[in-house]
Parts: C-alpha cells; structure tokens; sequence
C-alpha cells in the first residue's frame, strides 16, 4: 500500500511541455535539502562542460545503477555540504574556468602578437637603414653630399686592389707558358722517337739519328721538371690571390658599408641639429645622436681590424713572392742553361715533387 500511494503521488506531479517539472519554491527547497541531490554542484558542472573537459574533482563520485527509492531521480553524485573545503575547491575551479574564458583569447592574441611584431620592427629597421644609406650613397655619387675619407687607410686599399690585378695578370701568363711548354715537350718526345727508329733503320746514319733522339729526350724530361716547378708557382701565387687577398677584400666590403652607415647617420644628425629645437625635435634628436653614436664605433672599430688585416696581409705577401720568385727564376735559368742537375736541385729545395707524365697518381700511403 505504501509503494501504490508513492506511485500515485509521484504521478500526479505535473509537466510541461519542456518536460520540465513544475515545482513551487517549496518543493525545490525540499529537493535541495533532500540527502541524495545535488548541492552547489551545478556551478562546476556547467564550468567543467563548458571548457570539453572532465576533470576529478574532490566529492565527486560516479554513481551506478539507481537503487533507491522510485519516487526520485537517481543522484549521479555524493552530497557536498555549502561551505565545506570541497564547495570552496568547486567554487574556486569555477572561478578558474570562467577566467579561462575571459582570458583564453587574449593569451593566444598575445602569443601570435609578439614574433609578428618583432618581425615588423625588424623590417622597419632595415627599411629606415636602407634608405638612409641608399640616400648616402646617392648624394655622394652626385657630389652633394660629404664622405668621410681615410687617406692611408684609402691608399692601402686601393694599391691592393691594383696588386691583385697584376697578380692575376701574371697567373694567367704563366698558365699560358706552361701550356705552351707541355705542347713543346710532347713535340719533342715524338720527334725524339721519330729519330730514334730511324736510327735502328739507317745504319750509314746511326749515331746522328741517336745523338738528336737523346738530346730530344733530355730537353723533354727537363721540360716536364721546369713545368712542374711553373704549376707550383702557378698554384701558390693563386691562392694568394683567390684565398689571401680575397679574404681582405671581404673585409674592406665591410668596412665601406661600415662607412656609409656612419655618414647616413651622421648627416641626418647634422640636418637635425640644423632645425629647430623644441618639444617636439629634442626626442629625435637625442635618438639620432644613440644610433649616429652606435654606427660610429662600429665604423672604428672596423677601420682598426682592417688596419691589422691589411699588415698581417703585406707581411704573408712579400714572404709568398719572395719564395716563388726564386722558384720561377732559378727553374728558368737551369733549363734554358741545360743544367739538369741545377733544376733537380731547385725542385728538391722547395719539396716539389715531379709528376712523370702518363703516371697514377700517389695512394694515400704514398702521400702520407
């Protein structure tokens, strides 16, 4: 009988047509006081589903299959009492999740924000300082603008420059003297072996048949000791050149971009100074005076390092030449003195070693 009236009565409850239950402030009290529903709950759960999220929390406990009475619905979860350390955790979370929401956006504004504007200003940067120097370069072309000259340091630089000319001249003669000098010895090593066989074939003419093989034999392998000693200077004054003086030449590229960055900021200086000075110019101007000060130590302090470069680079030059010098001259003047043994000599005081033509060239053993 008990169980038929607590049908009846839960029958009787009216619905909407939301299917939601019509209750009077009364019957919610009793459903909140009630020991199996749920307290300040609601708030949590509705900051947990708004973020897609299914976190633990502390007094929260998944219920099973309903047990109890079937006059009301089953709770999902355990009774949380207001103000307990559990209710201040939830209501803390909440508090948490609804600062998530109000600053998610802003966070990812911020975080995709600063590289874009780092990048900006960097832009801006090199397109002020572009034009600055494109402006340098152009008022010194037309002779309009001045251009701080350093009149050793310029002198130097263009005397190397003149240097490299000539030496580059010289390489391209000697690559022209040795290919001349390699068609000659394989001229004369066929003219050796035409006198030669007619040596074996022409018994009245023997010995002068086999006295102009043997000579041209002789001026064929002294030939190929002089071309080695060519390739040798060849080689050592092109790296001089390619190596050596190029890796100066990057220096002094620097250096003159150095250069006209000190005068661009340097005469946009000057014009500030020339205006008026109020309110307005004074932050422009002290700013101007920051960079023109920066872009002046950069320039000094490149000048120096060329300065050194350019001496270190004079010394390792004259002690270059001075060797190879003496190589191309004494070769020369023992193969066209016929002095076999003199060349031989010059190629064994430099460590030369000579290439038989034909041959395979040394393992890696042999080398080593």
């Amino acid at each position: 009988m008990a169980e038929e009236s607590q049908r009846s009565s839960a029958a009787e409850i009216p619905v909407t047509s939301n299917g939601d239950l019509e209750q009077s402030p009364e019957t919610v009290f009793q459903r909140d006081s009630h020991p199996g529903t749920p307290g300040p709950l609601n708030l949590s759960e509705s900051c947990v589903n708004s973020s897609n999220s299914a976190p633990t929390v502390e007094g929260v406990v998944e219920s099973g299959p309903y047990k109890g009475s079937a006059s009301l619905p089953a709770s999902p979860v355990s009774p949380v009492a207001p103000g307990s350390a559990v209710a201040t955790r939830l209501a803390r979370s909440f508090s948490d999740c609804q600062a998530e929401k109000g600053s998610g956006a802003v966070v990812l504004s911020d975080d995709l924000k600063n590289p874009a504007m780092e990048k900006l200003d960097l832009v801006r940067k090199w397109s002020i300082n572009t034009y600055k120097c494109t402006r340098q370069i152009l008022s010194e072309k037309l002779g309009r603008g001045s251009k701080t000259v350093d009149l050793e340091l310029e002198a130097q630089i263009e005397l190397l420059r003149d240097n490299k000319r000539k030496y580059q001249n010289v390489i391209k003669l000697a690559q022209t003297l040795a290919s001349q000098l390699s068609q000659i010895m394989q001229t004369q090593r066929q003219l050796g072996d035409a006198f030669a066989d007619l040596s074996l074939k022409s018994p009245e003419l023997h010995e002068e048949f086999g006295y102009n093989a043997d000579t041209q034999k002789l001026l064929s392998k002294n030939g190929e000791t002089l071309l080695a000693a060519i390739n040798f200077f060849i080689s050592s004054v092109n790296t001089l050149v390619d190596k050596t003086i190029e890796d100066t030449m990057i220096n002094i590229k620097q250096y003159e971009i150095a250069r006209v960055e000190y005068d661009a900021y340097r005469t946009d200086l000057e014009e500030l100074n020339l205006g008026p000075r109020d309110g307005n110019t004074m932050p422009r101007i002290e700013q101007s005076q920051q960079q023109f000060q920066v872009y002046r130590e950069k320039y000094e302090r490149m000048r120096n390092d060329l300065l050194v470069k350019l001496k270190f680079l004079e010394e390792n030059k004259v002690k270059v030449l001075h060797n190879q010098l003496i190589l191309f001259h004494n070769a020369i003047a023992a193969y066209y003195a016929g002095n076999q043994e003199q060349l031989e000599q010059t190629l064994k005081q430099f460590h030369i070693k000579l290439k038989m033509p034909g041959g395979d060239s040394p393992s890696w053993l042999e080398e080593h």
